[in-house]
């Protein structure tokens, strides 16, 4: 039926005063306890840019003072490590080598199985299984690194790798490392990614099953797909994690710095050689004191990085329903 020249006034009419009902809303004058909620909201989204900029300073300013003794070029590319020698040298290659190393290794343990538990908690598991083992996953966040250092020296190294898988590597190598910090990733990865699944609307489900896909083609290329941008998000914080990541490495990854061009050789990564430095006795203020600051600084900025690519992929694959 058509509808009458009464109504066809009337809807008009009506989204006008629906505007001006908004506009009084927007225009009305904020009580004092919200503007006081408002300022408390506004600074505490400011602590975090605060932070971020001592943390900056305070590494820059000895790191200026350490790179106006060791040219920039030189830090970058020297292939070897050796700021407490006599003949000292500050070649960051192997610090490099070892953390790109141990991340790899890492990733390649935490993306598949983190994934994989993402599908079968977001697409498989009942709800009451899902309660059960999602609290359970993420109880490998909790226990403290330092525990899986221990694990990797003591059982991983020597049991897992020399004695099941028959690999030769010593006390101490970036393959047990590596392997270990996967492992502390995973549930990381596994949350965050379940999440992004969760949040895929039920029809995208629901039109796959209709076209004739059974349940794994439909997580495989719906689900994944429309939820990749909460996938890249967790992948990305995965990999900060991994880079950052210091007692693992620290224990088990060992203490000679050389070029790591084989993942069972023993490293010092970044994060290793500065919790072993902040350590020792180098007076304050000294080369090899700055030489914190230093490396603190790259790898603040290898994960500046990280997360601005994060941010563009986030971008790119981000969809809306």
């Amino acid at each position: 039926m058509a509808p009458s020249a009464a109504g066809r006034v009337e809807a008009p009419g009506r989204l006008a005063a629906a505007r001006d009902a908004a506009h009084v809303i927007t225009q009305h004058r904020s009580r004092p306890g919200e503007r006081a909620v408002r300022l408390l909201l506004a600074g505490a989204a400011s602590v975090s840019i605060l932070i971020t900029l001592g943390i900056l300073v305070s590494l820059i300013v000895p790191a200026a003072a350490f790179f106006r003794e060791v040219p920039v070029m030189e830090f970058l590319t020297g292939t070897r490590w050796a700021p407490q020698f006599a003949d000292a040298s500050f070649g960051v290659l192997p610090l490099i080598t070892a953390t790109a190393w141990t991340t790899f290794i890492a990733l390649l343990v935490a993306v598949p199985f983190g994934l994989g538990a993402a599908i079968f908690l977001a697409e498989y598991a009942r709800p009451g299984i899902r309660k059960i083992l999602k609290p359970i996953l993420e109880l490998l966040a909790g226990i403290p690194t330092v525990v899986f250092g221990l694990f990797a020296l003591s059982f991983v190294a020597p049991t897992v790798l020399r004695q099941w898988l028959s690999v030769q590597v010593g006390t101490f190598s970036t393959l047990a490392a590596g392997l270990v910090m996967g492992v502390m990733i995973i549930p990381t990865i596994a949350s965050l990614s379940e999440d992004a699944m969760s949040a895929v609307p039920l029809a995208l489900r629901q039109g796959s099953a209709a076209l004739g896909a059974n349940r794994m083609q439909t997580s495989i290329r719906v689900i994944v797909p429309a939820a990749l941008s909460g996938i890249v998000a967790a992948v990305v914080l995965g990999i900060s994690r991994a880079i950052g990541e210091t007692m693992i490495v620290a224990i088990a990854a060992g203490g000679r710095p050389q070029l790591v061009t084989d993942p069972t050789m023993e490293g010092v990564t970044m994060t290793g050689f500065i919790a072993r430095m902040a350590l020792g006795d180098s007076r304050v203020g000294s080369l090899q004191y700055n030489t914190l600051f230093a490396v603190g600084l790259l790898l603040f900025f290898m994960t500046l990085i990280v997360n601005a690519v994060s941010i563009q992929l986030v971008r790119r694959f981000r969809q809306e329903y």
